[in-house]
């Protein structure tokens, strides 16, 4: 007799602790447990809203339901840092960004080559449009370069920080729009998905990520708007919960700021797209795995982080900059460089998930291993940078 499926282990079973997790916040509870609970219920509200975006996107056209799965599949990264700007702590939300990015490219895309190669020889996939892609990337890690280079000339030039920034704000916007025009429209046939060996030359669209990877049937448009609407809720609680609590947890927890950002956030925010790749990939279908993995750093780094700094005016009690720090621009440029190995040749094998996966890993101990304050590669507090406060940096100095 198999097991009922409501009994299989599952991510569901973390959202006992949005409820522990309230219960500790309303009675004044340790701000660590807080965070780590926080982080756990994070997971399932950020995987229902990736599956009822699923359902929505299956009842539009290719292209535009490729779209939406790519935008919802960051809605938890997004939630997470416009609560942290709300909160004045953009160092946080800048390694949540950088995160994002090598944490979608390296372990998202690592896990999915492994997990997908233990079980098919080789998979293949259309490297004409993952190289679109590809160029997209170094567009996004060049773009990143250029306010650490003028930081470089120009000392605590805060003005000149934040007006470069707004002006590379556009035109990465502008760039990610052309690039939805490209694989949408003028383009397509780029970004078919390759056929596999065994069958016949027919062609799926690559946004056939639509096809709902969590659940048979479609549901009623209905359900799928108040399980979207009611899962952002519970984020955004959950999101304000977690960053109120971040520097008592770090400090509690031994760890970082930077390593608390770039590691603990991010992964919590990719949880949706973790799960989605790997199934697709585990089924020999990469084209969509990559779209997934890749697609979503390009949009974080050339849509969400420029959105976040047009809303920084707004929300936060000063305006976000793009200078981020050495070890965070050195993580992004090798994540990407790493990955043009992986998908130039157009197949991938589970050595290849190791490899990146080892990647990810080695950064993760770079991170954990800097300390906090200017030292650890952000912009003096001149320029903007908010440090923890000093009983963290006690905390870490101490036995």
């Amino acid at each position: 007799m198999g097991v009922p499926s409501r009994l299989k282990p599952s991510l569901d079973w973390l959202v006992i602790a949005a409820p522990i997790a309230a219960l500790l916040q309303v009675r004044g509870g340790s701000a660590a447990w807080v965070f780590v609970l926080s982080c756990l219920g994070i997971i399932p509200a950020a995987r229902w809203l990736g599956i009822s975006t699923e359902h929505i996107a299956s009842r539009t056209t290719a292209g535009i339901g490729g779209l939406l799965n790519a935008t919802f599949g960051n809605a938890a990264e997004l939630i997470i840092a416009l609560v942290g700007l709300h909160a004045g702590l953009p160092d946080l939300v800048k390694a949540s960004i950088t995160g994002s990015i090598i944490g979608n490219l390296l372990l998202v895309l690592g896990g999915s080559c492994l997990w997908g190669g233990l079980k098919h020889h080789r998979m293949h996939f259309n490297v004409a449009g993952i190289s679109a892609y590809s160029s997209m990337l170094f567009l996004a890690a060049a773009a990143l370069l250029l306010p650490a280079a003028v930081a470089v000339a120009v000392p605590a030039a805060v003005d000149v920080q934040r007006n470069l920034s707004l002006e590379l704000s556009v035109i990465l916007i502008l760039v990610y729009l052309a690039s939805l025009l490209f694989s949408l429209r003028t383009h397509r046939r780029l970004f078919e998905e390759q056929p596999e060996s065994a069958t016949p030359p027919t062609t799926v669209a690559p946004s056939a990520v639509t096809e709902p990877a969590h659940a048979t049937a479609t549901w009623s448009m209905g359900r799928s708007l108040v399980t979207m609407l009611a899962a952002t809720a519970v984020l955004g609680i959950l999101a304000e919960w977690m960053v109120g609590s971040v520097h008592v947890a770090a400090a509690t927890l031994g760890m970082s700021s930077l390593f608390v950002g770039v590691i603990i956030v991010s992964m919590v925010g990719n949880a949706a797209e973790h799960s989605s790749a790997l199934l697709f990939a585990r089924r020999n279908r990469m084209d969509l795995a990559m779209a997934i993995a890749i697609g979503s750093s390009i949009q974080i780094a050339l849509l969400v982080a420029p959105l976040l700094v047009f809303a920084s005016y707004w929300l936060a009690p000063q305006p976000l900059d793009l200078l981020f720090s050495g070890p965070e621009i050195l993580a992004i440029v090798l994540a990407v460089l790493v990955t043009e190995q992986v998908i130039r040749d157009g197949e991938t094998h589970w050595l290849e998930g190791v490899q990146l996966l080892s990647v990810y890993v080695v950064l993760a101990f770079l991170f954990h291993a800097l300390p906090d304050g200017p030292g650890a590669g952000h912009a003096p507090d001149a320029a903007g940078s908010h440090p923890l406060p000093a009983e963290h940096h006690a905390a870490r100095s101490g036995p």
